[in-house]
């Protein structure tokens, strides 16, 4: 498969380094330590390269050695690591353990040196602020899980949460999973119908939300929502709300979720859960079809998300980390679990990113001293032409570790964001994986060079290929991305479907993960992704990803943003069209189209110029700034566009042209 164009070249040259400062007290030096690898000083790749290596070739041990130093506790030990009798599809990890997520996230530190210490702190759009010790949450956890007990909820019980990411949002996932009950992660932005839809299909028995919050200074009315979605569902037999707007105002039918824990106990019975009893499904939207219920358990997605915090975001207990996220995708619950488990602080965020200013978030880093900042580089992009004044006015200082996930980095947004945010000290760790995953195939470790836009390592423990059409590994040119071995927190199939989940990933290549990435490895051992494969435009055989149309037409000053797909052609097969927003002080023009067609054609090569250029207010995308290309050629095509209930901005869809007008 060939490729051309300029974001394969802007990733070649590291412009971030190792130093003493990232790599002495990081966990992968503890873990270097255990598995007896030395650390030169001036080479620590080496080390981790070695590392790596045996993550591969003795998975017992890594994974052993990796639990022991994140300090997970169990109740039973487990008496062995995997055990794939039922194929390489569906393993059954840490054979014979038990324990439970809310004990190593939460009740384990609170009795400890870190009871005092701050496990969540939460600010509301408004300006309110809430900060938990790991001694307070245990104690709020535990008269939620009495209150729930009270309501009847038992272990394997399904337990809807629609809510924004509120206090009592992390207090309520937590509680249900002490119980042995099974949580159902709710996007705040679903309507009716959506939510609906995914607890009917997990037959949630209760549903927790809010009644209401702030989103960009007005009222979400939540619970009005909540309960039109109990209705459509027909299996919810009661509401519980927490009141964020109106405290003391009447609820209509609801309970009230601080009358309700009032006057429970502080403490409550933890099930020892076995290694594979789900704690969670959470859904994922396809192309076409229902949403997908993705099935995790106590031993897989909350051991993943903390190993690949400990291992590529080198979170240590004490620091402080905020991701812009919601409860409903796989990066909420990734957030709040995953800080926990290692000891660290959880920031948590109600509203809009950019309100009342552009500076939001970095207010919000310097104000509460955050040390690790995931952003999206959709958000970036949408950040820039406001100027870097509003990165430089604020005390950046504890800032240490930049993160991204959820879309394709253009090298000029990643360079911005490594400029001005980063000061060009501090890395940018990218991250890709999905849902399915419970964290990243790919990352960036702290002892390894990072390239722009790229991915340093694949995450330790998952042996990663980028496959050629007949499934063997390639370098240097782009394949699909696969996993050739197994991982914890793969999800254990999807709830009530096992058939759609060996379609969606195993039966390309016999005993092969395939994720459905376009994936480059360099021979460096370095990774760049070039979006989604059915996101990837095919012209004149071949193949490009649309994010090396968009880096290039961004090289314009006038676009802010684009999203880049593939029409119909009667001799190429496909050829790419642009859809365009640009930024507040340009104008569109044909003249202005006619230049960004032929930046592209520069950068890329004249076969791959832009048939058409539009110019739109804005892109279809969800709450957590990814860009849904495939809705946006589905529009402009005039076909179905499947599941819309993730996105944020339905309205943008209105102002996409009709292919051929």
């Amino acid at each position: 498969m060939d490729t051309n164009g300029g974001q394969l070249g802007a990733h070649t040259t590291p412009v971030w380094f190792p130093n003493s400062d990232y790599v002495r007290g990081s966990h992968l030096e503890k873990l270097a330590h255990a598995l007896g690898v030395a650390i030169d000083a001036d080479r620590p790749g080496a080390a981790y390269a070695e590392i790596y290596r045996r993550s591969i070739a003795d998975p017992e041990t890594f994974w052993r050695l990796t639990l022991e130093l994140i300090g997970v506790e169990w109740f039973t030990p487990y008496s062995r690591v995997v055990d794939t009798t039922a194929g390489v599809q569906w393993p059954s990890w840490f054979v014979d353990g038990r324990l439970n997520l809310t004990h190593n996230a939460v009740h384990r530190h609170a009795r400890g040196a870190r009871a005092t210490q701050p496990a969540i702190i939460w600010e509301g759009e408004d300006g309110a602020s809430v900060t938990l010790t790991y001694a307070e949450l245990s104690r709020a956890v535990g008269r939620a899980a009495n209150a729930l007990i009270r309501l009847g909820v038992k272990a394997g019980d399904r337990v809807g949460v629609f809510m924004p990411m509120l206090p009592e949002t992390a207090i309520a996932a937590l509680a249900i999973a002490q119980l042995g009950a099974i949580l159902i992660p709710i996007f705040s932005g679903y309507g009716a119908e959506a939510a609906a839809v995914r607890m009917s299909d997990a037959q949630a028995k209760l549903l927790i939300t809010a009644d209401g919050f702030w989103r960009r200074g007005q009222r979400v009315a939540l619970l009005e929502f909540a309960r039109a979605a109990a209705r459509i569902a027909g299996c919810v037999e009661r509401i519980v709300a927490v009141r964020r707007m109106d405290p003391g105002a009447p609820l209509d039918g609801a309970l009230a979720w601080d009358e309700l824990v009032a006057a429970e106990a502080e403490s409550a019975a933890t099930a020892p859960t076995a290694s594979m009893d789900p704690f969670m499904i959470i859904y994922t939207s396809g192309t076409t079809g229902r949403p997908k219920g993705t099935v995790h358990y106590h031993a897989g997605f909350p051991l993943k998300g903390a190993q690949d915090m400990a291992h590529l975001f080198d979170v240590r207990a004490g620091e402080r980390i905020f991701w812009f996220t919601d409860m409903g995708w796989m990066m909420g619950p990734w957030l709040i679990i995953g800080a926990l488990t290692l000891g660290a602080t959880a920031f948590l965020y109600e509203g809009a990113p950019d309100f009342p200013a552009p500076d939001r978030i970095w207010s919000m880093v310097a104000r509460h001293r955050i040390t690790h900042l995931g952003i999206s580089p959709t958000l970036v992009r949408a950040l820039i032409p406001s100027g870097p004044e509003h990165i430089e006015r604020h005390d950046l200082s504890s800032l240490r570790i930049l993160g991204s996930t959820g879309e394709v980095w253009n090298p000029e947004a990643w360079n911005w964001l490594f400029e001005h945010a980063g000061r060009r000290r501090m890395p940018i760790i990218n991250y890709s994986g999905g849902t399915e995953i419970a964290g990243g195939l790919l990352g960036c470790v702290v002892m390894r060079p990072i390239k722009p836009c790229g991915f340093n390592s694949a995450a330790p423990g998952i042996e990663v290929a980028a496959l050629d059409e007949n499934g063997r590994p390639t370098v240097g040119s782009v394949g699909e991305l696969a996993a050739l071995n197994i991982w914890p927190g793969m999800t254990k199939g999807f709830w009530n479907d096992p058939e759609r989940y060996l379609d969606a990933y195993w039966r390309r290549f016999d005993g092969v993960w395939v994720h459905g990435d376009w994936a480059l490895v360099d021979n460096d051992g370095d990774w760049l992704l070039l979006g989604r494969s059915d996101d990837t435009l095919k012209i004149a055989g071949k193949r490009l990803g649309p994010a090396e149309v968009e880096s290039a037409a961004s090289e314009v000053p006038a676009v802010r943003e684009s999203a880049a797909i593939g029409v119909p052609h009667p001799t190429k097969g496909e050829a790419p069209v642009l859809f365009v927003v640009l930024t507040p002080d340009a104008t569109a023009s044909p003249r202005l189209a006619g230049e960004i067609a032929d930046k592209v054609a520069a950068v890329l090569g004249k076969p791959l110029r832009p048939q058409a250029v539009h110019f739109v207010a804005d892109l279809p995308r969800t709450r957590n700034a990814k860009i849904m290309r495939r809705v946006v050629r589905a529009v402009h095509l005039g076909k179905q566009p499947g599941d819309l209930s993730a996105l944020e901005n339905p309205d943008a869809l209105a102002g996409i042209p009709r292919f051929g007008e």
